[in-house]
């Protein structure tokens, strides 16, 4: 059989590649929300763990590692919207990524805002990850009815080209109204809804939805027309690629992103953490270069590895969206256990510019604390998910398909 691991139009390796992604995301979610730094009062809301006159190596690559998670998600969700293709028409495909991605910014909006903030009101309204694959496979719908080159000439112009918006003089001309903020400028934006309520834009859309169209390309390499050798080839090499081409860019600080790698005053180590620390908000090239190389590398390994990990990050990888939503509530009622054990009163419920309730400057733990409690966190969701898997595989229901 030449494509190992196929069964409908699921891969295994990419399964759990998810997987993995998931697990390491958690981390910084939970990260957000238990950090406590030793500055002052200083809370995970406040402490930027890329300023490189504040951070630690821990803290840095802490959440350097998550910077993983959300392009190749996008990337395998294009992925896998291809090969549920080859047993869809392009009408059925069409329909059915518009109608998820509609559901996908409802959820992002009142499910998961739900959890960051434990707010049932809505003062806040967080536009993240979930929002952005749902405007792109929006996109990615209508995209559908293209000729495949197409569809990776836009995907690569906007993957390759969008910095040229950072430009001075073409992001003052924009930044800053609602439809460009949303599409490219919004980097943690708040725009007011009314007196009492607002959202915030956290993940502009455009840059996004590239890396999904990439992901959407490349899923033809896992059809039958390439065998498993052709496949490694193509992958491996894509990847080396990526990575090849994120140090030559970055090293002589040419293009891709933002802000260049400067020599730093704290040492020779602080000056690699600055040639590592690109721009996701909006994910610039070099981003996309620095985490998709070397995913590439992994998921040409995973197709070939089986054992009890490979098993485990399969079943998380397998039901993600379920996994997304139930580890917010999850680390969140952790927090609102962690807010009343530490003596805290609902007093203090309430932080003055914080969105999340339940969480005062001074609760939470150093990073060996954080790590604990992700560990704790990730234990719980795996039989949670496992059971879901199960279910989902046994039944039918149209609404299975959405969560």
């Amino acid at each position: 059989m030449n494509n190992p691991g196929l069964s409908r139009y699921r891969v295994q390796s990419i399964d759990v590649l998810r997987g993995i992604v998931m697990v390491i995301m958690a981390l910084d979610h939970v990260r957000d929300f238990f950090f406590k730094a030793n500055i002052g009062n200083a809370s995970a809301v406040a402490t930027d763990p890329t300023n490189m006159a504040t951070t630690t190596p821990g803290l840095f690559f802490t959440r350097w590692i998550t910077h993983f998670c959300a392009p190749v998600f996008l990337f395998l969700s294009g992925t896998s919207a291809f090969l549920m293709g080859q047993k869809k028409s392009k009408v059925e495909l069409s329909i059915f990524l518009i109608k998820r991605g509609f559901w996908l910014v409802l959820v992002e909006l009142f499910i998961i805002t739900l959890g960051w903030t434990f707010d049932p009101l809505y003062h806040l309204f967080i536009l993240q990850v979930i929002w952005a694959i749902g405007i792109s496979m929006i996109i990615l719908g209508i995209l559908v009815y293209l000729p495949l080159p197409i569809i990776l000439v836009i995907g690569l112009l906007i993957v390759f080209g969008h910095n040229l918006l950072d430009n001075p003089d073409v992001s003052s001309n924009l930044k800053g109204s609602v439809f460009a903020d949303l599409a490219y400028f919004g980097v943690f934006s708040i725009h007011p809804i009314s007196d009492s309520r607002a959202f915030i834009i956290v993940y502009s859309f455009l840059p996004w939805t590239g890396i999904m169209i990439l992901g959407y390309c490349f899923g033809r390499v896992f059809t039958s027309r390439f065998d498993e050798m052709q496949r490694r080839r193509v992958v491996i090499s894509t990847g080396l690629l990526l990575i090849l081409l994120f140090l030559v860019l970055r090293y002589f600080n040419i293009y891709g992103d933002p802000v260049d790698w400067s020599k730093q005053t704290r040492g020779a180590t602080f000056t690699f953490l600055s040639f590592l620390n690109v721009n996701k908000y909006p994910p610039s090239l070099l981003f996309v270069c620095m985490t998709l190389g070397p995913a590439l590398l992994l998921l040409a390994l995973l197709e070939r590895m089986r054992g009890r990990f490979t098993r485990i990050m399969n079943v998380y990888g397998r039901v993600p969206m379920f996994y997304y939503i139930i580890h917010f509530f999850i680390i969140h009622t952790l927090v609102v256990l962690e807010f009343f054990r530490s003596g805290h009163g609902s007093k203090e419920i309430i932080t003055p510019n914080v969105p999340f309730l339940f969480r005062p400057p001074d609760l939470g733990f150093g990073l060996l604390g954080v790590y604990l409690v992700w560990l704790f966190v990730v234990i719980v969701l795996y039989p949670l998910c496992r059971r879901y898997d199960r279910y989902k595989s046994t039944h039918t229901h149209w609404w299975l398909k959405y969560i």
